[in-house]
């Protein structure tokens, strides 16, 4: 049947068109937007633990000590016994076959033609003596090992102390964002005011102009310090591995007790005892010198057993010779020692030698440089904490030096130059102090560093 109103069905069906297409779109979109990441709240124990699990230095010389490990477990099995199966063939180019007439008997065949030689071994080497080669070492090789265990202690502590510096740097520019904010404001409501008492006619066009331009340095100060604070966030999630899609919010403050500070002599000897480079130093001239005394016992005896189960055919120990598998033993006591090398054992001796030496003079550096090492750093802590008391002084004194010429100026009994003269003075108070809050953490996490902690 012809349907009667063509053009009421085209139009349902362009609505129902228009709203699947709708609801395709709406449910593309759903599929496809991001989802808000969850921020992530850190404290600076936090961001430290990120790094040192983010931290590929630290991978690195984890797996050097796997290697160190894996360097003992070998020189330890040179003490044990080794056990070969050896297997071979050989085809040999036919001979006459040699045989023996006996009176009355048939031919007996001493030497036959067998080309096809099939030789099967159960070889035993152990050495039993090498003159305390092998356990010299062994023990150079528990040393590097410890060596290199101190060295993965020496890239945590560094990774601490870079997400330790990047913690601190972020909130003090994320402060210092704040303080700028907070002047901006300060400027903004006085420009207000100098507009308004332009208007009335109290205030020349001259004073606009200098509050302007006073808004202008706050606004250019502002974005410097948006960017540095963008640039240590961008820094922390390097160190800590947390992607750029992940927000941050800092689980700290510039503002706490100041840390007491040792005295010097207790702070050298704790570092001297704690800090890893210098262990990692003093086992390295141990493993030198092990290595010296293994060098050493190159040119002194060495003995080994040896033994062995042959089956072959034919196997050549047994005579006379026959094309059938035979079996045989051995064993034995081996004898090696080198009384003439041309030198080569004392050149060994002559290179370890050197290299001890050298890793001598090495610890004899760290430890004159780690004096002065420890001094700076409780120096740097001991001026930044004095520093706090007259930075605060600093911002109290300017607040309120601030307010009194915000009040004359109100009253007409100082100019604009005065508040804009406070204002400046305001702001740097500010931000000298968030720095030097900050200079106190910073300068607490070298030291810790310094000290090996």
């Amino acid at each position: 049947m012809r349907n009667r109103h063509p053009h009421i069905v085209c139009v349902v069906g362009t609505v129902a068109l228009m709203v699947l297409t709708s609801a395709a779109t709406s449910w593309a979109q759903a599929g496809t937007e991001p989802q808000a990441a969850t921020p992530v709240r850190l404290s600076v124990a936090d961001a430290i633990g990120l790094a040192l699990k983010a931290s590929h230095r630290v991978g690195e010389f984890e797996a050097r000590e796997d290697g160190t490990k894996a360097a003992v477990s070998l020189l330890a099995a040179a003490y044990r016994p080794m056990v070969s199966l050896l297997a071979g063939y050989t085809r040999t180019n036919h001979v006459d076959q040699f045989a023996i007439q006996l009176p009355g008997a048939p031919p007996r065949v001493i030497y036959p033609d067998i080309p096809d030689n099939w030789r099967s071994r159960l070889d035993l080497q152990w050495p039993i003596y090498t003159s305390g080669r092998v356990a010299a070492l062994d023990r150079a090789a528990q040393a590097e090992q410890g060596a290199a265990g101190k060295d993965v202690a020496t890239a945590r502590a560094d990774t601490r102390l870079d997400a330790a510096r990047a913690f601190w740097t972020l909130v003090t520019a994320t402060e210092s964002v704040t303080v700028v904010e907070d002047a901006l404001t300060l400027v903004e409501a006085h420009l207000r005011d100098v507009r308004n008492l332009l208007v009335a006619g109290l205030v020349a066009p001259s004073d606009v102009l200098r509050a302007e331009t006073n808004r202008s340095r706050r606004q250019v100060l502002l974005i410097e310090a948006r960017n540095a604070r963008d640039v240590a966030e961008a820094d922390l999630r390097r160190v800590t591995g947390l992607g750029a899609m992940v927000p941050i919010e800092l689980a700290a403050a510039l503002d706490g007790p100041p840390p007491s500070i040792p005295a010097f002599d207790d702070l050298l000897g704790e570092a001297r005892k704690s800090r890893p480079e210098r262990q990692a130093i003093a086992l390295r001239v141990d493993s030198f010198a092990q290595q010296r005394t293994a060098a050493a016992a190159g040119s002194k005896p060495v003995v080994s057993l040896g033994g062995g189960i042959d089956y072959a055919r034919p196997n050549q120990r047994i005579f006379p010779r026959a094309g059938a598998w035979k079996e045989s033993w051995d064993v034995g006591i081996n004898v090696a020692w080198p009384i003439f090398d041309s030198g080569r054992t004392k050149a060994d001796v002559a290179h370890v030698g050197a290299a001890e030496r050298a890793a001598r003079q090495r610890l004899a550096e760290f430890d004159s440089v780690l004096d002065f090492d420890v001094r700076q750093r409780q120096l740097d802590l001991t001026s930044a904490v004095a520093a706090i008391a007259a930075a605060t002084a600093g911002v109290t004194s300017a607040t309120e030096a601030r307010r009194v010429v915000a009040e004359r100026f109100a009253a007409g009994l100082a100019s604009n130059t005065d508040v804009l003269d406070a204002q400046q003075a305001l702001l740097g108070a500010q931000l000298d102090r968030t720095r030097t809050l900050a200079a106190v953490k910073l300068a607490q996490a070298r030291l810790d560093r310094v000290l090996g902690r």
